[in-house]
């Protein structure tokens, strides 16, 4: 399987995990209102802190994100493109966010597909700084509660990533069981899941969220990415029994590369692995 090197040494825990409960519920982001601040009270009105969510369209403007890029310094195994800020407003395709908490306040990790100005389609990681709501959309979401997205130094990427901590409940009506988790570097994405689930006696679930890399990426179509460096979403996602027996995952994800390049498609198990990091949240059905 493909591995790239990272500055630090991993670390023996490979998933992060804290189990919780959670609730799906969906709402619409205010217009004129920083995306991080719409994101946030749409969580809140639900009771909880954060969680994660995704959506299929949407408008931003002022608007400003990165593109995966290679690393100039080596201090990292990859890095960010410089900002860009599309002029107008950027009409969203599909994405996915991660809400948590960053040095002590709100702060969210967002990657999609978009179409700028001009008609010209692109994706990237969205500056939770420098994003505003233009139009009123609506987002699906999934709150987690006893669980918590915290910002925190990783040694062996040389990030600040979010990693699931546990956190006090808050009360918020709940149906499920669910699990915070962050997928650490060098480990197949489906195959992580899988064996999560086993370990957990989880006979079935469906993936919230879920904003990562991949190294490149390998398609069910035939599709593949050849550059290393991707900024990933992911767009549907579950574990079953297949006709053997044995879980399978089914990832669709999309994703652009540090060269561009811009893919859709579910991934092959066992040829993706994590390049950087993989949040989700995972809803235990069964």
């Amino acid at each position: 399987m493909r591995s790239i090197k990272q500055p630090g040494a991993p670390v023996g825990e490979r998933i992060q995990s804290v189990e919780a409960r959670g609730r799906a519920f969906s709402f619409t982001l205010e217009a004129g209102v920083p995306l991080l601040e719409a994101a946030r009270r749409g969580f809140a009105a639900e009771g909880f802190a954060g969680g994660v969510l995704s959506f299929r369209d949407g408008a931003l403007g002022p608007f400003a994100y990165v593109m995966p890029a290679l690393s100039k310094t080596g201090a990292n195994a990859a890095f960010y493109s410089d900002t860009f800020r599309p002029d107008g407003v950027t009409r969203l395709r599909l994405g996915s966010m991660t809400l948590g908490e960053r040095d002590g306040a709100p702060f969210f990790h967002c990657h999609g597909l978009w179409t700028e100005q001009g008609n010209r389609a692109s994706g990237g990681h969205i500056l939770p700084e420098e994003a505003i709501v233009a139009e009123p959309f609506e987002v699906g979401a999934f709150g987690v509660d006893g669980a918590l997205f915290l910002a925190e130094p990783d040694a062996e990427t040389n990030f600040k990533l979010f990693g699931p901590v546990v956190s006090a409940a808050r009360g918020a009506r709940t149906t499920s069981r669910a699990f915070a988790l962050r997928l650490r570097p060098n480990q197949d994405f489906a195959g992580c899941l899988e064996e999560f689930c086993r370990t957990h006696g989880i006979a079935r679930a469906k993936i919230h969220g879920g904003v990562g890399s991949t190294i490149g990426a390998r398609f069910t179509h035939g599709g593949v990415t050849e550059p290393f460096a991707t900024e990933l979403a992911v767009t549907s996602g579950t574990i079953a029994p297949s006709r053997s027996g044995d879980l399978e995952a089914e990832l669709d994800v999309a994703l652009i590369d540090y060269a561009g390049g811009i893919a859709e498609g579910r991934l092959i198990r066992g040829d993706n692995p994590v390049l950087m990091t993989m949040e989700l949240v995972l809803e235990a059905l069964a």
